[in-house]
């Protein structure tokens, strides 16, 4: 079982977040990014693998999001709002648990991993802390232009009168049918959740020259509709371009929808994280 902790940020919000342990002697630490509307706790079955091959894992429910919303709103009407202070606030505290890791265990790698809103906060900290990470992992990402990151409804090619509306999360029904169930999550969009304005702010391109060559692998179903394997190879390029990386590694999953940890080949994702990290942070 996981050590549940909690921080307060500059706001005053109590910021929830687990910490799983590693497996014999820890290697390497994953801070691990969820996405919009959801929580920490859907990775459980990343995480086991992660904590298996020897990773201490440290998971937070953002800001308005899981546990911490559920706090920080008083209840699940207003699960997935950001409050006061925004993205940047959310921003903030994901980088503030960052510095209680870097203090709990300052001898060890770093590893980022995000996945679709976590992944958009992981490219904001790599541009501003490079220096925090010694290998970064984005799933269901994109480009963060007007034109490399859709706005517009997720769900739009299955739509039809059978719809659920959570078809573009996986092809796994089951998924579906978990997401809806949950009460730490919400369907609502990003757009509306956010606000125009804050939204807006998640728009921005890899820094230029980030000084750190830092290795970084991007994973992507073929048929995710927030950037797919298009948006996916234009980021890598840009981080290749403009910020001088020069160890990326893009994989695309045939058939795949946005929460490729929640697909039908979803094992097969897991190996290709675990083969990658075996490759850059080796057990020691």
């Amino acid at each position: 079982m996981p050590q549940t902790s909690e921080f307060t940020d500059a706001y005053g919000v109590a910021i929830v977040y687990d910490v799983h342990a590693a497996e014999g002697t820890p290697r390497g630490v994953v801070q691990l990014l969820h996405g919009v509307g959801e929580h920490a706790g859907r990775y459980g079955k990343l995480i086991a693998a992660l904590t298996d091959a020897g990773f201490i894992v440290y998971a937070d429910d953002h800001r308005g999001h899981g546990r911490t919303g559920i706090r920080q709103h008083g209840g699940p009407e207003k699960l997935g709002r950001l409050g006061k202070g925004g993205l940047r606030a959310a921003t903030d505290a994901v980088w503030q648990l960052t510095g209680i890791i870097k203090d709990e265990h300052p001898d060890l790698p770093l590893v980022l991993l995000g996945h679709s809103w976590g992944s958009f906060l992981a490219q904001k900290l790599v541009n501003e802390h490079p220096e925090a990470w010694d290998a970064v992992v984005l799933s269901g990402s994109a480009l963060r232009t007007i034109r490399d990151l859709n706005a517009a409804p997720l769900n739009a090619r299955w739509e039809g009168k059978d719809a659920t509306g959570y078809e573009w999360l996986s092809r796994d029904k089951t998924v579906w049918q978990e997401f809806d169930d949950d009460p730490l999550t919400t369907n609502v969009p990003l757009l509306k959740l956010f606000g125009p304005i804050e939204a807006l702010k998640l728009y921005g391109r890899p820094a230029k020259d980030l000084g750190r060559d830092i290795p970084m692998l991007l994973l992507v179903g073929r048929d995710d509709p927030v950037g797919g394997p298009r948006s996916v190879h234009k980021l890598a390029d840009e981080y290749r371009s403009r910020s001088g990386l020069t160890d990326i590694t893009t994989l695309v999953y045939p058939d795949a929808r946005h929460e490729i940890f929640n697909e039908q080949q979803q094992q097969e994702v897991r190996a290709d994280v675990l083969a990658w990290l075996d490759k850059h942070i080796p057990r020691r």
